[in-house]
Protein backbone atom coordinates (compact mmCIF):
# COMPACT_ATOMS: atom_id res chain seq x y z
CA UNK A 1 0.00 0.00 0.00
CA UNK A 2 1.36 3.73 -0.80
CA UNK A 3 1.64 6.28 1.56
CA UNK A 4 -0.60 8.24 -0.03
CA UNK A 5 -3.56 5.32 0.46
CA UNK A 6 -2.72 4.95 4.29
CA UNK A 7 -2.83 8.44 4.23
CA UNK A 8 -6.41 8.18 3.19
CA UNK A 9 -7.51 5.50 5.60
CA UNK A 10 -5.30 6.40 8.46
CA UNK A 11 -2.96 3.36 8.55
CA UNK A 12 0.53 5.30 8.34
CA UNK A 13 2.82 4.54 11.37
CA UNK A 14 6.28 5.53 12.31
CA UNK A 15 8.00 3.35 9.98
CA UNK A 16 6.07 4.71 7.16
CA UNK A 17 7.12 8.07 7.74
CA UNK A 18 9.05 9.36 5.05
CA UNK A 19 11.16 12.64 3.88
CA UNK A 20 8.48 13.78 1.14
CA UNK A 21 8.24 17.46 0.31
CA UNK A 22 3.95 16.78 -0.38
CA UNK A 23 3.59 15.79 3.59
CA UNK A 24 5.22 17.31 7.01
CA UNK A 25 5.38 13.39 8.47
CA UNK A 26 8.00 13.33 10.83
CA UNK A 27 9.22 10.76 13.62
CA UNK A 28 8.75 13.32 16.06
CA UNK A 29 4.96 12.95 15.44
CA UNK A 30 4.67 9.26 16.62
CA UNK A 31 4.67 8.59 20.33
CA UNK A 32 6.99 6.68 22.06
CA UNK A 33 6.40 3.18 22.86
CA UNK A 34 4.34 2.57 25.97
CA UNK A 35 6.66 1.26 28.02
CA UNK A 36 9.24 4.04 27.40
CA UNK A 37 6.49 6.73 27.86
CA UNK A 38 3.55 7.99 29.67
CA UNK A 39 1.00 5.17 31.17
CA UNK A 40 -2.75 5.63 29.76
CA UNK A 41 -3.91 4.91 33.68
CA UNK A 42 -6.33 7.66 33.86
CA UNK A 43 -9.57 6.39 34.02
CA UNK A 44 -13.25 7.80 33.00
CA UNK A 45 -14.35 9.28 36.57
CA UNK A 46 -10.56 10.42 36.96
CA UNK A 47 -10.65 12.61 34.08
CA UNK A 48 -14.25 14.04 34.57
CA UNK A 49 -13.77 14.88 38.11
CA UNK A 50 -10.20 16.59 37.96
CA UNK A 51 -11.77 18.59 34.74
CA UNK A 52 -14.68 19.17 37.15
CA UNK A 53 -12.72 20.46 40.14
CA UNK A 54 -8.91 20.17 39.46
CA UNK A 55 -7.82 23.89 38.44
CA UNK A 56 -10.62 25.50 41.00
CA UNK A 57 -8.08 27.28 42.94
CA UNK A 58 -6.83 30.83 44.21
CA UNK A 59 -8.38 33.02 41.12
CA UNK A 60 -12.23 32.01 42.14
CA UNK A 61 -11.36 31.72 45.89
CA UNK A 62 -9.58 34.40 46.84
CA UNK A 63 -8.84 36.62 43.72
CA UNK A 64 -12.52 37.32 42.91
CA UNK A 65 -12.39 39.78 46.29
CA UNK A 66 -10.12 42.15 44.24
CA UNK A 67 -12.62 41.77 41.52
CA UNK A 68 -15.57 42.46 43.28
CA UNK A 69 -13.76 45.37 45.07
CA UNK A 70 -12.65 47.44 41.59
CA UNK A 71 -15.73 45.90 39.66
CA UNK A 72 -18.73 46.00 41.84
CA UNK A 73 -21.00 43.13 42.44
CA UNK A 74 -22.10 43.99 38.81
CA UNK A 75 -18.90 43.96 37.27
CA UNK A 76 -17.39 40.62 38.70
CA UNK A 77 -20.74 39.60 37.17
CA UNK A 78 -20.54 40.76 33.93
CA UNK A 79 -16.87 40.11 33.59
CA UNK A 80 -16.96 36.23 35.04
CA UNK A 81 -19.63 34.97 32.39
CA UNK A 82 -18.09 36.69 29.48
CA UNK A 83 -15.03 35.48 30.42
CA UNK A 84 -16.25 32.12 31.03
CA UNK A 85 -18.16 32.29 27.83
CA UNK A 86 -14.04 33.15 26.21
CA UNK A 87 -12.83 30.14 28.32
CA UNK A 88 -15.35 27.71 27.09
CA UNK A 89 -14.75 28.42 23.35
CA UNK A 90 -10.98 27.71 24.21
CA UNK A 91 -11.93 24.57 25.68
CA UNK A 92 -14.49 23.18 22.52
CA UNK A 93 -11.75 23.86 20.07
CA UNK A 94 -8.99 21.98 22.61
CA UNK A 95 -11.59 19.12 22.62
CA UNK A 96 -11.99 18.81 19.08
CA UNK A 97 -8.28 18.77 18.72
CA UNK A 98 -7.19 16.33 21.34
CA UNK A 99 -10.87 13.67 20.86
CA UNK A 100 -9.31 13.36 16.81
CA UNK A 101 -5.73 12.75 18.28
CA UNK A 102 -5.30 12.08 21.65
CA UNK A 103 -1.63 12.39 21.75
CA UNK A 104 0.90 12.41 24.51
CA UNK A 105 2.70 15.85 23.86
CA UNK A 106 -0.22 17.97 24.80
CA UNK A 107 -1.46 21.21 23.04
CA UNK A 108 1.92 22.15 21.87
CA UNK A 109 2.30 19.01 20.26
CA UNK A 110 -0.35 19.79 18.12
CA UNK A 111 0.49 23.20 17.59
CA UNK A 112 3.80 21.88 15.92
CA UNK A 113 2.21 19.25 13.72
CA UNK A 114 -0.76 21.68 12.35
CA UNK A 115 0.91 25.50 12.13
CA UNK A 116 4.64 25.69 12.65
CA UNK A 117 7.54 23.78 14.61
CA UNK A 118 8.22 27.22 15.83
CA UNK A 119 4.49 28.12 17.21
CA UNK A 120 5.09 24.72 19.01
CA UNK A 121 8.40 25.14 20.67
CA UNK A 122 7.26 28.93 21.88
CA UNK A 123 3.92 27.54 22.88
CA UNK A 124 5.21 24.82 24.82
CA UNK A 125 7.55 26.87 26.83
CA UNK A 126 5.33 29.54 27.53
CA UNK A 127 3.15 26.91 29.22
CA UNK A 128 6.12 25.45 30.82
CA UNK A 129 7.13 28.90 32.12
CA UNK A 130 3.46 29.11 33.60
CA UNK A 131 3.73 25.94 35.48
CA UNK A 132 7.29 27.02 36.82
CA UNK A 133 5.09 29.78 38.34
CA UNK A 134 1.94 29.29 39.41
CA UNK A 135 2.86 26.08 41.76
CA UNK A 136 4.65 28.58 44.04
CA UNK A 137 2.19 31.10 43.81
CA UNK A 138 -0.12 28.44 44.99
CA UNK A 139 2.09 27.25 48.01
CA UNK A 140 2.25 31.37 48.36
CA UNK A 141 -1.59 31.43 48.83
CA UNK A 142 -1.68 28.99 51.57
CA UNK A 143 0.82 31.03 53.26
CA UNK A 144 -1.91 33.92 52.81
CA UNK A 145 -4.49 31.77 53.94
CA UNK A 146 -3.17 30.13 57.42
CA UNK A 147 -1.97 34.11 57.99
CA UNK A 148 -5.90 34.62 58.77
CA UNK A 149 -5.18 32.33 62.03
CA UNK A 150 -2.09 34.31 63.29
CA UNK A 151 0.29 36.48 62.33
CA UNK A 152 2.66 36.30 64.71
CA UNK A 153 4.94 33.68 62.62
CA UNK A 154 6.93 35.03 59.74
CA UNK A 155 4.78 33.92 56.74
CA UNK A 156 8.17 32.26 55.13
CA UNK A 157 8.41 29.98 58.29
CA UNK A 158 5.26 28.58 56.69
CA UNK A 159 7.43 27.79 53.66
CA UNK A 160 10.28 26.78 54.92
CA UNK A 161 9.55 24.58 58.34
CA UNK A 162 7.72 21.20 57.97
CA UNK A 163 6.35 21.63 61.84
CA UNK A 164 3.72 24.40 61.30
CA UNK A 165 2.71 24.37 57.89
CA UNK A 166 0.79 21.69 55.93
CA UNK A 167 1.95 23.62 52.52
CA UNK A 168 5.57 23.08 53.45
CA UNK A 169 5.44 19.42 54.01
CA UNK A 170 3.29 19.41 50.87
CA UNK A 171 6.01 20.46 48.56
CA UNK A 172 7.71 16.70 49.54
CA UNK A 173 4.34 15.20 49.31
CA UNK A 174 3.41 16.48 46.34
CA UNK A 175 6.42 15.73 44.86
CA UNK A 176 5.97 11.74 46.05
CA UNK A 177 3.02 12.00 44.94
CA UNK A 178 3.87 13.01 41.38
CA UNK A 179 6.60 10.41 41.53
CA UNK A 180 4.38 7.38 42.09
CA UNK A 181 2.60 7.70 38.73
CA UNK A 182 -0.30 8.73 37.15
CA UNK A 183 -2.86 5.93 38.97
CA UNK A 184 -2.16 7.46 42.12
CA UNK A 185 -1.73 11.09 41.20
CA UNK A 186 -5.41 10.38 39.18
CA UNK A 187 -6.90 8.87 42.30
CA UNK A 188 -5.92 11.46 45.03
CA UNK A 189 -6.59 13.48 42.64
CA UNK A 190 -10.11 12.43 42.03
CA UNK A 191 -10.80 12.39 45.90
CA UNK A 192 -9.39 16.15 46.33
CA UNK A 193 -11.43 17.28 43.14
CA UNK A 194 -14.50 15.88 44.58
CA UNK A 195 -13.66 17.35 48.16
CA UNK A 196 -13.54 20.55 46.04
CA UNK A 197 -16.75 20.32 44.54
CA UNK A 198 -18.56 19.69 47.77
CA UNK A 199 -17.30 22.18 49.21
CA UNK A 200 -18.22 24.68 46.44
CA UNK A 201 -21.51 23.26 46.32
CA UNK A 202 -22.01 23.39 49.92
CA UNK A 203 -20.03 27.47 50.18
CA UNK A 204 -22.90 28.83 47.56
CA UNK A 205 -25.61 26.76 49.11
CA UNK A 206 -24.32 29.19 52.23
CA UNK A 207 -24.24 32.12 50.63
CA UNK A 208 -28.06 31.34 49.28
CA UNK A 209 -28.78 30.73 52.87
CA UNK A 210 -27.27 33.68 54.70
CA UNK A 211 -28.49 36.06 51.36
CA UNK A 212 -32.35 35.16 52.29
CA UNK A 213 -31.89 35.70 55.99
CA UNK A 214 -30.96 32.38 57.43
CA UNK A 215 -27.76 33.72 59.69
CA UNK A 216 -27.76 34.74 63.32
CA UNK A 217 -28.50 38.46 62.79
CA UNK A 218 -31.90 37.13 60.79
CA UNK A 219 -31.10 40.02 57.85
CA UNK A 220 -32.32 39.53 54.51
CA UNK A 221 -29.80 40.92 52.67
CA UNK A 222 -31.60 39.95 49.16
CA UNK A 223 -29.31 42.38 46.21
CA UNK A 224 -28.98 45.24 49.27
CA UNK A 225 -25.20 45.14 48.17
CA UNK A 226 -25.94 45.53 44.41
CA UNK A 227 -27.44 48.95 45.52
CA UNK A 228 -25.89 52.45 45.90
CA UNK A 229 -23.15 52.90 48.04
CA UNK A 230 -21.95 49.37 47.38
CA UNK A 231 -22.75 48.93 43.79
CA UNK A 232 -24.01 48.25 41.20
CA UNK A 233 -20.34 49.09 39.73
CA UNK A 234 -16.99 49.52 41.24
CA UNK A 235 -15.14 52.71 40.61
CA UNK A 236 -11.51 51.87 40.06
CA UNK A 237 -8.48 54.70 40.07
CA UNK A 238 -11.10 57.14 40.55
CA UNK A 239 -8.46 59.37 42.02
CA UNK A 240 -6.27 59.45 39.69
CA UNK A 241 -9.00 59.76 36.38
CA UNK A 242 -11.07 61.98 38.01
CA UNK A 243 -13.99 60.82 35.74
CA UNK A 244 -16.87 58.62 37.36
CA UNK A 245 -17.67 56.83 33.91
CA UNK A 246 -13.79 56.04 33.29
CA UNK A 247 -13.62 54.57 36.74
CA UNK A 248 -16.59 52.24 36.35
CA UNK A 249 -15.30 51.19 32.69
CA UNK A 250 -11.43 50.26 33.89
CA UNK A 251 -12.90 48.59 37.20
CA UNK A 252 -15.17 46.56 34.60
CA UNK A 253 -11.82 45.85 32.45
CA UNK A 254 -10.38 44.84 35.68
CA UNK A 255 -12.23 41.88 36.59
CA UNK A 256 -12.01 40.64 32.94
CA UNK A 257 -8.55 40.59 34.22
CA UNK A 258 -8.88 38.85 37.44
CA UNK A 259 -11.59 36.77 35.91
CA UNK A 260 -8.87 35.11 32.52
CA UNK A 261 -6.48 34.61 36.01
CA UNK A 262 -9.41 32.81 37.84
CA UNK A 263 -9.91 30.33 34.43
CA UNK A 264 -6.52 29.65 33.53
CA UNK A 265 -6.09 26.19 34.01
CA UNK A 266 -9.35 25.02 32.88
CA UNK A 267 -6.86 23.44 29.41
CA UNK A 268 -5.43 21.01 31.93
CA UNK A 269 -7.73 18.53 30.11
CA UNK A 270 -5.43 18.44 26.72
CA UNK A 271 -2.42 17.69 29.10
CA UNK A 272 -4.37 14.81 30.81
CA UNK A 273 -5.29 13.15 27.07
CA UNK A 274 -1.71 11.40 27.04
CA UNK A 275 -2.81 9.38 29.86
CA UNK A 276 -6.03 8.91 29.92
CA UNK A 277 -7.90 5.57 29.16
CA UNK A 278 -9.88 5.54 26.19
CA UNK A 279 -9.47 9.33 25.44
CA UNK A 280 -11.97 9.62 22.26
CA UNK A 281 -15.09 8.32 24.49
CA UNK A 282 -13.61 10.09 27.92
CA UNK A 283 -12.78 13.82 26.58
CA UNK A 284 -15.87 14.82 24.65
CA UNK A 285 -17.53 13.58 28.25
CA UNK A 286 -15.26 16.00 30.11
CA UNK A 287 -15.14 19.03 27.28
CA UNK A 288 -19.32 19.50 28.12
CA UNK A 289 -18.90 19.43 31.65
CA UNK A 290 -16.94 22.11 31.80
CA UNK A 291 -19.76 24.48 30.28
CA UNK A 292 -21.56 23.11 34.02
CA UNK A 293 -18.49 24.44 35.35
CA UNK A 294 -18.11 27.12 34.32
CA UNK A 295 -21.76 27.76 35.16
CA UNK A 296 -22.13 26.95 38.55
CA UNK A 297 -19.16 27.23 40.20
CA UNK A 298 -17.58 30.35 38.85
CA UNK A 299 -20.43 32.47 37.60
CA UNK A 300 -22.52 31.22 40.33
CA UNK A 301 -19.95 31.79 42.77
CA UNK A 302 -19.09 35.53 41.83
CA UNK A 303 -22.80 35.61 41.93
CA UNK A 304 -23.45 34.72 45.59
CA UNK A 305 -20.60 36.65 46.72
CA UNK A 306 -21.99 39.73 45.10
CA UNK A 307 -24.84 38.93 47.43
CA UNK A 308 -23.20 38.31 50.36
CA UNK A 309 -20.35 40.42 50.50
CA UNK A 310 -20.76 44.68 50.35
CA UNK A 311 -17.76 45.78 47.52
CA UNK A 312 -16.76 48.62 50.17
CA UNK A 313 -15.22 45.70 52.63
CA UNK A 314 -11.90 46.72 53.64
CA UNK A 315 -10.87 43.35 54.68
CA UNK A 316 -11.03 41.79 50.80
CA UNK A 317 -7.80 40.73 49.46
CA UNK A 318 -6.67 43.61 47.30
CA UNK A 319 -2.85 42.95 46.81
CA UNK A 320 -1.75 46.62 46.66
CA UNK A 321 -3.54 47.79 49.76
CA UNK A 322 -4.24 44.48 52.20
CA UNK A 323 -2.20 43.41 54.91
CA UNK A 324 -1.16 40.03 54.39
CA UNK A 325 -3.07 38.58 56.59
CA UNK A 326 -6.39 39.88 56.03
CA UNK A 327 -9.44 37.50 55.28
CA UNK A 328 -7.91 36.55 52.08
CA UNK A 329 -11.14 35.06 50.56
CA UNK A 330 -14.71 36.22 50.55
CA UNK A 331 -16.43 33.81 51.50
CA UNK A 332 -14.76 33.96 55.09
CA UNK A 333 -15.72 37.47 54.57
CA UNK A 334 -18.92 36.91 54.75
CA UNK A 335 -19.05 34.59 57.86
CA UNK A 336 -17.34 37.16 59.69
CA UNK A 337 -20.43 40.02 58.77
CA UNK A 338 -22.94 38.31 59.91
CA UNK A 339 -21.71 37.11 63.03
CA UNK A 340 -21.03 33.25 62.14
CA UNK A 341 -18.75 31.75 64.54
CA UNK A 342 -15.99 28.50 63.79
CA UNK A 343 -17.64 28.24 59.99
CA UNK A 344 -14.99 31.24 59.07
CA UNK A 345 -11.90 28.71 60.29
CA UNK A 346 -14.02 25.86 58.80
CA UNK A 347 -14.22 27.41 55.24
CA UNK A 348 -10.55 29.42 55.86
CA UNK A 349 -9.22 25.28 56.34
CA UNK A 350 -11.26 23.97 53.05
CA UNK A 351 -9.49 26.80 50.96
CA UNK A 352 -6.26 25.84 52.12
CA UNK A 353 -7.18 22.24 50.97
CA UNK A 354 -8.06 24.05 47.44
CA UNK A 355 -4.80 25.55 46.98
CA UNK A 356 -2.62 22.76 47.61
CA UNK A 357 -4.78 20.52 45.65
CA UNK A 358 -4.39 23.27 42.65
CA UNK A 359 -0.62 23.04 43.03
CA UNK A 360 -0.55 19.20 43.07
CA UNK A 361 -2.39 19.67 39.57
CA UNK A 362 0.16 21.94 38.53
CA UNK A 363 3.11 20.38 39.11
CA UNK A 364 1.72 17.36 37.07
CA UNK A 365 0.69 19.59 33.81
CA UNK A 366 4.65 21.22 34.60
CA UNK A 367 5.96 17.81 34.16
CA UNK A 368 3.85 16.44 31.64
CA UNK A 369 4.28 19.60 29.15
CA UNK A 370 8.00 19.74 29.94
CA UNK A 371 8.14 15.92 28.80
CA UNK A 372 6.05 16.81 25.97
CA UNK A 373 8.79 19.00 24.38
CA UNK A 374 11.62 16.66 24.64
CA UNK A 375 10.18 13.73 22.87
CA UNK A 376 9.72 16.39 20.13
CA UNK A 377 12.91 17.09 20.43
CA UNK A 378 12.18 20.81 21.31
CA UNK A 379 13.72 20.34 25.05
CA UNK A 380 16.83 18.56 26.38
CA UNK A 381 16.35 14.82 26.17
CA UNK A 382 16.78 14.02 29.26
CA UNK A 383 13.71 15.37 30.44
CA UNK A 384 11.89 12.82 28.12
CA UNK A 385 13.27 9.46 30.91
CA UNK A 386 10.78 8.60 32.64
CA UNK A 387 10.46 5.40 35.38
CA UNK A 388 9.04 2.20 35.40
CA UNK A 389 6.07 3.96 36.68
CA UNK A 390 5.37 6.37 33.21
CA UNK A 391 6.50 9.65 35.31
CA UNK A 392 8.85 11.96 33.56
CA UNK A 393 10.80 12.23 36.99
CA UNK A 394 13.72 14.86 35.25
CA UNK A 395 10.82 16.82 34.53
CA UNK A 396 9.40 16.84 37.94
CA UNK A 397 12.62 17.25 39.56
CA UNK A 398 13.27 20.56 37.23
CA UNK A 399 9.13 21.80 38.16
CA UNK A 400 9.30 20.74 41.90
CA UNK A 401 12.81 22.97 42.26
CA UNK A 402 10.98 26.21 41.06
CA UNK A 403 8.81 25.90 43.94
CA UNK A 404 11.38 27.78 46.01
CA UNK A 405 9.98 30.74 43.96
CA UNK A 406 8.20 31.34 47.18
CA UNK A 407 10.56 32.47 49.17
CA UNK A 408 10.20 35.81 47.70
CA UNK A 409 7.83 36.68 50.55
CA UNK A 410 10.94 36.86 52.52
CA UNK A 411 11.55 40.36 50.95
CA UNK A 412 7.94 41.19 49.90
CA UNK A 413 4.64 40.86 51.45
CA UNK A 414 2.87 37.67 50.83
CA UNK A 415 0.02 40.07 48.95
CA UNK A 416 2.31 41.81 46.49
CA UNK A 417 3.95 38.63 45.83
CA UNK A 418 0.42 37.36 45.29
CA UNK A 419 -0.07 40.23 42.67
CA UNK A 420 3.02 39.42 41.00
CA UNK A 421 2.52 36.01 40.33
CA UNK A 422 -1.27 36.77 39.01
CA UNK A 423 0.58 38.44 36.47
CA UNK A 424 2.66 36.54 35.32
CA UNK A 425 0.44 33.20 35.28
CA UNK A 426 -1.97 35.51 33.70
CA UNK A 427 -0.30 36.45 30.90
CA UNK A 428 1.32 33.14 30.17
CA UNK A 429 -2.25 31.45 30.38
CA UNK A 430 -3.76 33.92 27.87
CA UNK A 431 -1.11 33.79 25.40
CA UNK A 432 -1.33 29.34 25.72
CA UNK A 433 -5.03 30.19 24.88
CA UNK A 434 -4.63 32.66 21.73
CA UNK A 435 -2.49 29.52 20.41
CA UNK A 436 -4.81 27.11 21.31
CA UNK A 437 -7.77 29.21 19.45
CA UNK A 438 -5.37 29.41 16.50
CA UNK A 439 -4.07 26.01 16.32
CA UNK A 440 -7.71 25.09 16.21
CA UNK A 441 -8.32 27.31 13.25
CA UNK A 442 -5.48 25.87 11.06
CA UNK A 443 -6.59 22.28 12.06
CA UNK A 444 -10.08 23.75 10.61
CA UNK A 445 -8.48 24.33 7.74
CA UNK A 446 -6.10 21.65 7.46
CA UNK A 447 -9.57 19.17 7.25
CA UNK A 448 -11.18 20.96 4.94
CA UNK A 449 -8.24 21.36 2.64
CA UNK A 450 -7.83 17.49 2.85
CA UNK A 451 -10.91 16.90 2.33
CA UNK A 452 -12.39 15.64 5.55
CA UNK A 453 -15.32 16.26 7.18
CA UNK A 454 -15.69 17.58 10.59
CA UNK A 455 -18.78 15.97 11.49
CA UNK A 456 -16.89 12.41 11.25
CA UNK A 457 -14.60 13.47 13.99
CA UNK A 458 -15.19 12.06 17.59
CA UNK A 459 -16.09 15.10 18.91
CA UNK A 460 -17.38 18.17 16.75
CA UNK A 461 -16.96 21.77 18.90
CA UNK A 462 -19.92 24.20 18.55
CA UNK A 463 -19.94 27.62 17.41
CA UNK A 464 -16.58 27.16 14.69
CA UNK A 465 -14.97 28.32 13.31
CA UNK A 466 -16.31 31.79 14.20
CA UNK A 467 -16.20 30.72 18.18
CA UNK A 468 -12.31 30.08 17.98
CA UNK A 469 -11.98 33.76 16.38
CA UNK A 470 -13.96 35.68 18.80
CA UNK A 471 -12.16 33.42 22.01
CA UNK A 472 -8.63 34.39 20.01
CA UNK A 473 -9.43 38.31 19.91
CA UNK A 474 -11.29 38.47 22.81
CA UNK A 475 -8.37 37.23 24.79
CA UNK A 476 -5.40 39.38 22.60
CA UNK A 477 -7.29 42.59 23.72
CA UNK A 478 -8.19 41.81 27.36
CA UNK A 479 -4.54 40.82 27.30
CA UNK A 480 -3.25 43.99 25.34
CA UNK A 481 -4.78 46.14 28.09
CA UNK A 482 -4.58 44.09 31.56
CA UNK A 483 -1.75 45.86 32.65
CA UNK A 484 -3.42 49.09 32.10
CA UNK A 485 -3.02 50.22 36.33
CA UNK A 486 0.25 49.95 35.87
CA UNK A 487 0.75 53.29 33.94
CA UNK A 488 -1.78 55.20 36.90
CA UNK A 489 0.68 55.93 38.08
CA UNK A 490 3.85 54.08 36.50
CA UNK A 491 4.77 50.84 38.17
CA UNK A 492 7.95 49.11 37.60
CA UNK A 493 7.19 45.89 38.68
CA UNK A 494 3.98 45.38 37.96
CA UNK A 495 4.57 46.89 34.51
CA UNK A 496 7.35 43.46 33.90
CA UNK A 497 5.06 41.14 35.38
CA UNK A 498 1.98 42.11 33.26
CA UNK A 499 3.94 41.93 30.05
CA UNK A 500 7.23 40.33 30.26
CA UNK A 501 5.41 37.11 28.53
CA UNK A 502 4.79 39.04 25.46
CA UNK A 503 8.21 39.49 24.23
CA UNK A 504 9.46 36.06 25.81
CA UNK A 505 6.91 34.40 23.50
CA UNK A 506 8.00 36.53 21.02
CA UNK A 507 11.58 35.59 21.37
CA UNK A 508 10.67 31.66 21.88
CA UNK A 509 8.69 31.77 18.44
CA UNK A 510 11.34 33.97 16.33
CA UNK A 511 14.43 32.21 17.33
CA UNK A 512 13.38 28.75 16.94
CA UNK A 513 12.41 29.56 13.22
CA UNK A 514 15.78 31.71 12.28
CA UNK A 515 17.71 28.57 13.53
CA UNK A 516 15.78 25.72 11.71
CA UNK A 517 14.47 28.16 9.35
CA UNK A 518 10.72 26.62 9.38
CA UNK A 519 7.44 27.99 7.76
CA UNK A 520 4.22 27.84 8.11
CA UNK A 521 2.72 24.82 7.31
CA UNK A 522 0.08 24.83 4.46
CA UNK A 523 -2.90 23.82 4.81
CA UNK A 524 -2.82 20.96 2.29
CA UNK A 525 0.51 19.50 3.93
CA UNK A 526 -0.66 19.51 7.55
CA UNK A 527 -0.23 15.95 8.52
CA UNK A 528 -3.01 14.42 10.23
CA UNK A 529 -2.54 10.48 10.10
CA UNK A 530 0.87 10.32 11.68
CA UNK A 531 0.76 8.09 14.53
CA UNK A 532 -2.75 8.38 15.17
CA UNK A 533 -3.16 4.00 13.76
CA UNK A 534 -1.03 3.40 17.35
CA UNK A 535 -3.57 5.37 19.20
CA UNK A 536 -6.43 3.84 17.67
CA UNK A 537 -4.80 0.60 18.33
CA UNK A 538 -3.95 1.41 21.97
CA UNK A 539 -7.37 2.55 22.32
CA UNK A 540 -9.09 -0.94 20.35
CA UNK A 541 -6.58 -2.96 23.11
CA UNK A 542 -7.95 -0.91 26.29
CA UNK A 543 -11.51 -1.71 25.10
CA UNK A 544 -10.98 -5.04 24.36
CA UNK A 545 -9.77 -5.61 27.82
CA UNK A 546 -12.79 -4.32 29.30
CA UNK A 547 -14.93 -6.77 27.35
CA UNK A 548 -12.58 -9.25 28.82
CA UNK A 549 -13.39 -8.80 32.16
CA UNK A 550 -17.25 -9.37 31.80
CA UNK A 551 -20.69 -7.58 32.80
CA UNK A 552 -19.98 -5.01 35.43
CA UNK A 553 -22.26 -5.00 38.63
CA UNK A 554 -24.62 -1.80 39.20
CA UNK A 555 -22.27 -0.77 42.18
CA UNK A 556 -18.96 -1.22 40.03
CA UNK A 557 -21.11 0.96 36.91
CA UNK A 558 -22.03 3.67 39.15
CA UNK A 559 -18.42 3.78 40.59
CA UNK A 560 -17.08 4.15 37.22
CA UNK A 561 -19.49 6.27 35.70
CA UNK A 562 -19.13 9.05 38.85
Amino acid sequence: MSYDEKKQDGTVSSSDVVKDDRYYANEALVDPEEKESLHRDLSARQISMIALGGAIGTGLIIGSGTALVRGGPLGIFLGYSFVGFVCYLVMVALGEMSAYLPHKKGFPGYATRFVDPAFGFALGWNYVLKYLIVTPNNVNAAGVVIQYWTQKVHIAVWMGTPVGHLADAHLPAVFCINLLGVRVFGELEFWFSSIKVISLIGLLLMGIIIDLGGNPKHDRLGFRYWDHPYGPMGKYLQNQVHNDHLAIFLGFWSTLTNALFAYIGTELIGVTVGEAQAPRKNIPIAIRRTFFRILIFYVGGVFVISLIVPSTDQTLFVANKSKPGAAASPFVVATTLVGIKVLNHIINAAILLFVLSAANSDLYIGTRTLYGLAIQGQAPKVFARVNRMGVPYASLILCTCFCFLVFLNVSSSSAKVFGWFVNLVSTFGAITWMCICYTHIRFMKALKAQGLSRDALPYKAPFQPWGSWFALVATAIITLFKGFDTFIPFTKDTFVTSYIGLPAFLLFYVGYKVYYRTTLIPSDKVDLVTGKREIDEEEERFNQEQEARGPRSRWQKIWEDL
